[in-house]
């Protein structure tokens, strides 16, 4: 039943190994991700692949909808290990337009156990209730909701007390927003020119302040959100 998976993993791996012959070597040795990969479970969105990292250079944590909630121990399990531990530089919370979960919780259906999941993002749809009823069309109400989500989930992130003490002792670390697109065949979106509404703005755990865009973090941003990539968010998020 899984006999092709295992053949596409030995494949991969001779591939790995004629490319670089100290690749698995290296790995055994030590992990040292300057990142850690927030994002959605959705099969259309291979953290590594996207932003084409090899293994041991993203850690990743995902789940349904790509939420950091404060009460989840699996989500701060993982951000106390990627920042105490592995001292990450870069904590990147990555939705992605179309998702499932997003349209999941507002659709009015009932799921079971997963709606309870998706409750921060039903909070955060009336929170912006106004503004959404204001957009026409679903799908792009749908796309809007998905980017209200990751800024909510940032703020989650950025006001953990594992960040905070990161700050306060002066550890380098920044939390990147960002949204792909899932549904994109294979190209990139020319977007250099365009940093999104939110460029610019400091997370702090009181809310979303506004100062001068920082250049170099732009352009991390760009660089470590590139693949499928069209709408980004850029945070100072230093305390």
């Amino acid at each position: 039943m899984i006999d092709h998976l295992k053949a596409n993993n030995r494949a991969w791996a001779a591939r790995k190994v004629a490319a670089d012959a100290d690749f698995f070597k290296r790995l055994e040795r030590q992990q040292a991700p300057e990142y850690l990969w927030i994002g959605c479970s959705d099969s259309r969105v291979p953290a590594n692949e996207i932003v084409d990292l090899d293994p041991g250079e993203l850690f990743v944590h995902r789940n349904i909808a790509n939420l950091a909630p404060p009460q989840d121990a699996n989500y701060l399990s993982v951000l106390q290990f990627a920042v105490d531990v592995l001292k990450v530089k870069h904590i990147l919370v990555v939705g992605h337009y179309g998702c499932g979960g997003v349209r999941a919780a507002v659709d009015g259906e009932r799921r079971g156990l997963v709606d309870h999941w998706l409750h921060p993002i039903r909070e955060a749809h009336q929170q912006h209730r106004h503004e959404l009823d204001g957009i026409a069309d679903e799908r792009t109400r749908l796309n809007r909701l998905c980017e209200l989500n990751v800024i909510r989930q940032v703020r989650n992130v950025a006001s953990d007390v594992f960040v905070q003490d990161a700050w306060a002792r002066g550890q380098p670390l920044h939390v990147l927003p960002a949204d792909t697109d899932a549904t994109a065949a294979g190209h990139q979106a020319d977007h250099c020119d365009q940093v999104a509404r939110y460029a610019g703005q400091r997370v702090t755990p009181a809310g979303i302040e506004r100062q001068a865009p920082q250049t170099g973090d732009l352009q991390q941003a760009r660089q470590i959100a590139a693949g499928h990539d069209r709408h980004q968010y850029d945070y100072d998020c230093r305390g």
